[in-house]
């Protein structure tokens, strides 16, 4: 009798290991970006995020620098998932606590442009399309090109700020492309998406060694315009590491402006400045600074693909109803089918 019960149970152990396999291999349909994926769901849901854009653009036209920057750091961590919005909690950190992500902002846009479509459309529009709908437009209120964003992506159910490895601002063009490349852009896109820096702005601390004592010389960066040393000088020596903007020209119009100031040796950032030196990335930089319409249209075509990365669809992830927390996750089937076969083991 025990030697059938151990047999029913090694039996029963088998089929349920069979089962839960299959159920982990089986392959999903997923569906995919689409213009207007929000048309018969939620009507109105890019015209509320788009409300909520225009009226906190009125308050602070920098807000663009800052949902371009929130947009790039979400999407090049665990792709465009609005897993950069997520808070940490007493027992797990969150990427917001990354070093490069603490000064990221435009949280509470994201979170109003939430409140408002939770109220119109409950748990229908993802905190990730959120992000990249506020994005678009708030490019189109500081000048820039009304690009393509399709839509439909799903929230990520993991946020790990060991994951955030970012390109910094001291790395060389062939460095900082290499996380670009891993990503699938093209060294091309590279640079036209750092263009976005023409209304960036960054604290004097991520470049103050170009101001004096450049690579332990003592003295300033020899490729950065000595008059742009003196100005910046001033600017940082005012209160604890304060911000300057990256294009010190048309500081909040988004233009092609960066590339003219970059080829006048005005880059504020070391990356900034060879992409304009460096042989692989000074010809389009010349191109760019000529010709804003290719500009803006290639700009828009590399936003549109970036916005594309690693992006959840169909039933992978969640939509949030708070961006800023995972939903609260319902037992599944797949769940107690673990618990039993936990308990088989035991």
């Amino acid at each position: 009798m025990t030697k059938m019960m151990n047999n029913n149970k090694s039996t029963t152990h088998s089929s349920l290991l069979i089962v839960f396999s299959f159920l982990l291999l089986s392959p999903c349909v997923f569906a995919q970006l689409t213009p207007n994926f929000y048309k018969v769901s939620c009507p109105n849901a890019e015209q509320i995020v788009k409300q909520v854009v225009i009226e906190q653009f009125a308050k602070d036209p920098t807000i663009t620098a800052g949902l371009l920057r929130m947009h790039f750091h979400d999407c090049f961590v665990r792709g465009c998932d609005a897993s950069i919005l997520i808070n940490s909690t007493s027992s797990k950190s969150s990427e917001k606590t990354a070093g490069p992500n603490l000064t990221v902002r435009g949280f509470e846009l994201i979170d109003e442009a939430k409140r408002r479509l939770e109220a119109a459309c409950p748990s229908k529009v993802s905190c990730a399309d959120i992000i990249t709908l506020a994005t678009r437009d708030s490019v189109v209120l500081a000048g820039g090109p009304n690009y393509a964003v399709p839509t439909g992506r799903r929230d990520g159910l993991v946020s790990n700020p060991n994951d955030v490895d970012l390109p910094g601002p001291t790395q060389s063009v062939t460095s900082a492309f290499q996380t670009f490349k891993n990503k699938g852009m093209t060294l091309d896109e590279m640079v036209l998406l750092l263009g976005a820096h023409t209304v960036g702005f960054a604290h004097c601390s991520f470049f103050s060694d170009r101001l004096s004592n450049f690579q332990g010389t003592g003295k300033p960066d020899p490729t950065m315009d000595p008059a742009l040393v003196t100005k910046l000088k001033g600017l940082c020596a005012i209160g604890s590491d304060p911000k300057v903007f990256l294009d010190q020209n048309t500081s909040n119009v988004f233009d092609n402006e960066f590339y003219r100031q970059i080829r006048k040796n005005r880059g504020v950032l070391k990356i900034d400045q060879e992409l304009a030196s460096d042989p692989s990335s000074s010809s389009l930089v010349s191109t760019l600074a000529s010709n804003p319409a290719q500009f803006f249209k290639s700009f828009g075509d590399a936003m549109t693909k970036m916005g594309k990365i690693d992006v959840l669809v169909g039933t992978a992830g969640e939509i949030r109803k708070n961006c800023a927390a995972f939903n609260p996750r319902p037992k599944t089937f797949i769940d107690s089918v673990l618990d039993i076969v936990e308990k088989i083991i035991e």
